[in-house]
C-alpha cells in the first residue's frame, strides 16, 4: 500500500478540489480510499508527503508521433513513453503515420504489444486509407475489433469527400472517432510557415490561413450531416475557431483539440527560431493566438493536445524549406499551459487539468481523466510555482523553441497503475 499525504487534489470529473490523503494499493493499481487530509493511518503502508503539491489525474495526450516503425531515430514507443511519464502523461494516443502505416492488424498489434512494454497506456490511431494515400478505406471494423482507439490519416488530410464520408459513416458504427488534419495541400506553397509575416522573412510563399479554413468549413459540413464524432487537429486560425464554435452549437459529435505551441507563439517564433518553430499547420498571428485561447476558454476547444512531433537534430538543421515540421511537446506541455493559461488567468487550474485530461479521454473512451475510489491509480504530482529549466529531455529528440527558458510546473511523480513511473 502507498498513501499519499498532504496533497491538494483536483478532479475534474467530480469537480473536488482541496487537501486530501489518496490510499493506494499498489498491487491491484486501483485507488483504495480518498479522504481529508490527516484521517489515513496505515502502518505498514509506504508514505510520500507531497507538502500541498497539487494532485490530478494522469494527463491524457491524444495526439502523439512516437515513429514507430520505421523511423525510430527519431523517437521510438519507449522514449517516447518516457518523455510522457516525465511530462505527467499515463495516456496516449500514437498517430498511424508509421512506416509501415498502422493499416493493417499486423502492425497495429506490435504497436500496441510494444506499448505494453511501457510503464504508461500506450493506445494507437489506425489510419482512415491504406497507406495514408487516400484512396482506398481501411478495414475500419476490423482495426476498431483489434484495438484502435480512433482514425486518422494524421500529416495528409483527407481531400475525398465520398470517402470522407464512408469513413465517418464506419467509424460512427465502431464508437470511434475520426480525427484530421485540415490543410489542403492545393493552397500552399511551402509547409509549416505562416504566408504572412514570417513567409515574406523567408522569401517563400508559405502556408495561407485559407489552406485550413476552407477544410474545416467542408469537413464540419460533412460531420453535421452524418451525425459522426469528427476531431479537429490543432486548430491555427481564428477563422476555423468560429466554424467548430458554430458547428458544436448544432451537434455534440464535433471536437477540437490546440496544442501548447498554438496557444502560446506567433509566426515570430518561426523569424527568432527557424526550423524549431516550423509545424502544420504554422503558427499564425497574435489574433489567431488570442481566438485559440478564448475557444479554450468558452469550450469550444475541448482539448489541449501536444502534437508531439520528434525529429533528429540533422533533419532539423536543413534550409527552412526543406527541414520537416513539427517540435516535441511532451515535457513542455503542462508548464506552458500553467503559464500561458492559468497564471494570465483564462483558465482555472481545474479547467487545464480537465482540458489535458478528462475530455481527450471521454473522446477516446478511455478508463482516465479521474481521481475516484476504486478507480485507476494514473496521476501526476506538481507544483504548480516552482520553476525549472528546459535542458534535457527524455525524448530522444530535442528539437523544441522552448529550449533554455525557464517554466513554472514542476513535476514530482508520475503515477501509473500504481507504480511509480517518473520520479522527480
Amino acid at each position: 500500500m502507498l498513501i499519499l499525504k498532504n496533497g491538494y487534489m483536483i478532479d475534474p470529473a467530480s469537480g473536488t478540489e482541496g487537501y486530501r490523503d489518496i490510499l493506494i494499493d499498489t498491487e491491484n493499481g486501483k485507488i483504495a480510499r480518498i479522504v481529508p487530509q490527516g484521517v489515513l493511518a496505515e502502518d505498514d503502508a509506504e508514505i510520500i508527503d507531497l507538502n500541498g503539491q497539487m494532485v490530478a489525474p494522469g494527463l491524457v495526450d491524444v495526439h502523439v508521433h512516437f515513429r514507430d516503425p520505421g523511423f525510430t531515430h527519431k523517437e521510438d514507443i519507449h522514449t517516447g513513453a518516457a518523455a510522457a511519464a516525465k511530462g505527467g502523461f499515463t495516456s496516449v494516443v500514437l498517430m498511424a503515420n508509421t512506416k509501415p502505416a498502422v493499416d493493417n492488424l499486423e502492425t497495429l498489434t506490435y504497436v500496441l504489444n510494444k506499448g505494453k512494454e511501457t510503464g504508461i497506456h500506450v493506445y494507437t490511431c489506425a489510419n482512415v486509407t491504406m497507406g495514408l494515400q487516400g484512396k482506398e478505406l481501411t478495414d475500419m471494423e476490423s482495426l476498431s475489433g483489434q484495438g484502435a482507439a480512433g482514425f486518422t490519416d494524421d500529416g495528409i488530410p483527407l481531400m475525398d469527400e465520398t470517402l470522407l464520408r464512408a469513413a465517418l459513416r464506419t467509424a460512427a458504427k465502431c464508437g470511434k472517432p475520426v480525427s484530421l488534419h485540415e490543410e489542403n495541400p492545393t493552397l500552399i506553397q511551402n509547409n509549416g510557415v505562416n504566408a504572412g509575416k514570417a513567409a515574406a522573412h523567408f522569401g517563400i510563399g508559405g502556408s495561407p490561413r485559407e489552406a485550413e479554413i476552407s477544410m474545416v468549413e467542408r469537413d464540419l459540413r460533412i460531420a453535421l450531416e452524418e451525425e459522426a464524432d469528427l476531431s479537429v487537429q490543432h486548430i491555427s486560425t481564428k477563422e476555423a475557431v468560429d466554424l467548430v464554435r458554430q458547428a458544436k452549437k448544432r451537434s455534440s459529435h464535433i471536437f477540437a483539440e490546440a496544442t501548447p505551441h498554438h496557444f502560446t507563439l506567433t509566426e515570430n517564433a518561426v523569424i527568432n527560431y527557424g526550423t524549431l518553430a516550423k509545424m502544420n499547420p504554422p503558427l499564425r498571428e497574435e489574433a489567431d493566438r488570442l481566438a485559440i485561447i478564448e475557444g479554450l476558454r468558452d469550450g469550444t476547444i475541448d482539448m489541449i493536445a501536444t502534437d508531439h512531433a520528434p525529429h533528429s537534430a540533422e533533419e532539423k538543421a536543413k534550409p527552412i524549406t526543406e527541414a520537416p515540421s513539427g517540435i516535441i511537446g511532451l515535457e513542455t506541455a503542462l508548464s506552458l499551459g500553467i503559464r500561458e493559461l492559468v497564471d494570465k488567468g483564462y483558465l482555472s487550474m481545474m479547467e487545464l487539468i480537465e482540458k489535458m485530461s478528462l475530455a481527450p479521454a471521454r473522446l477516446y473512451h478511455l478508463n482516465a481523466g479521474y481521481l475516484k475510489e476504486g478507480g485507476p491509480v494514473d496521476l501526476v504530482v506538481f507544483d504548480p510555482k516552482k520553476e525549472w529549466v528546459v535542458k534535457e529531455f527524455a525524448s530522444k529528440a530535442a528539437n523544441s523553441p522552448f529550449v533554455g527558458e525557464s517554466l513554472p510546473g514542476v513535476i514530482n511523480y508520475t503515477i501509473c497503475g500504481g507504480k511509480v513511473v517518473y520520479r522527480g
